[in-house]
């Protein structure tokens, strides 16, 4: 099945993400140790994150104390502490295969059992099969006859490639990913997954995309689904902002800076909070999230 579709990262976007990534390859040279850990503390986050779209009632902190096998201070389903620690697994294994495994049918296989296993290990590691049909929303999933031919379509097109903005095929990628959802459950945490396996190949930091803006992320599916024209522009949107913010954090860090709130740092310029908090949002400024707080580097001076 064929498409044209649009493509929109600007040049602009492109040229901050290019001024960046030069940044922060220069600056992580003997810093290694340092990126391992920002990548590590952030862990609960980007599980929290994850499975809080689909759905699940842990906290960030529970999610926290649940990957540090700890207890939580309420009775949570055995479901949900497997969901909280599958996901850690499968982000590590991302974090340490990604530089010399390339994205195969095989691994988001692999990906998929270590997510669903324990949980329901008869359909952990496969694709859908014969009677198995998937709905989300209004979308109805592509039939179980047609995923691993359309897998194997989305790979084959995604590596053969070599024009398009990395940007542009991750995004696209994703969203014929999530069309296919090619299994009975964790569709949308493996397809999260492979957009941070796809950075990493790419020499890019991993990114968030939060549950509080799971709005505009399920807008991209709608705008690409619903259009004859496949416009993936607004899921572009999504994943170049992601990415900017987790440039913007590791860079402010490998600088050494000194990092407080945004709020702290509205104070003290004596400016609107608001103002400040809406130009984060749109990464006008090196401002990032942590545990959902807007922090920025004290030294910064837009």
């Amino acid at each position: 099945m064929c498409y044209t579709f649009s493509m929109s990262t600007t040049k602009p976007i492109r040229e901050r993400i290019k001024n960046l990534k030069g940044d922060y390859d220069r600056l992580r040279v003997g810093k290694e140790a340092l990126l391992v850990m920002l990548d590590e503390a952030e862990v609960p986050e980007s599980v929290y994150n994850s499975n809080a779209i689909e759905n699940s009632t842990l906290t960030l902190k529970e999610t926290e104390r649940i990957l540090l096998e700890m207890e939580v201070s309420r009775e949570v389903s055995v479901r949900e502490v497997f969901e909280a620690k599958n996901l850690g697994r499968v982000m590590e294994y991302i974090r340490d295969k990604v530089s010399h495994t390339e994205l195969t049918k095989e691994l988001i296989l692999l990906l998929h059992r270590m997510l669903i296993g324990n949980i329901n290990d008869r359909i952990a590691g496969r694709f859908r099969a014969k009677g198995e049909y998937v709905r989300v929303g209004t979308h109805v999933a592509p039939g179980p006859e047609h995923v691993e031919r359309m897998v194997d379509a989305i790979l084959s097109e995604y590596s053969a490639d070599h024009e398009s903005y990395f940007v542009d095929k991750i995004a696209k990628f994703h969203l014929d990913f999530e069309n296919i959802h090619p299994f009975n459950d964790g569709n949308g945490r493996i397809g999260r997954a492979i957009v941070n396996y796809q950075l990493g190949r790419s020499g890019l930091p991993v990114i968030i995309i939060r549950n509080k803006e799971k709005k505009g992320y399920y807008r991209a599916f709608s705008d690409y689904l619903d259009s004859s024209k496949k416009n993936a522009k607004t899921m572009e949107k999504v994943v170049s902002l992601a990415l900017l913010e987790s440039l913007h954090k590791r860079i402010t860090y490998l600088r050494g800076e000194t990092i407080i709130t945004l709020a702290d740092y509205a104070k003290k310029a004596r400016k609107s909070p608001a103002a400040f908090t809406n130009a984060a949002r749109r990464q006008a400024t090196p401002a990032f999230r942590e545990k959902g707080v807007w922090k920025i580097g004290k030294e910064y001076s837009g």
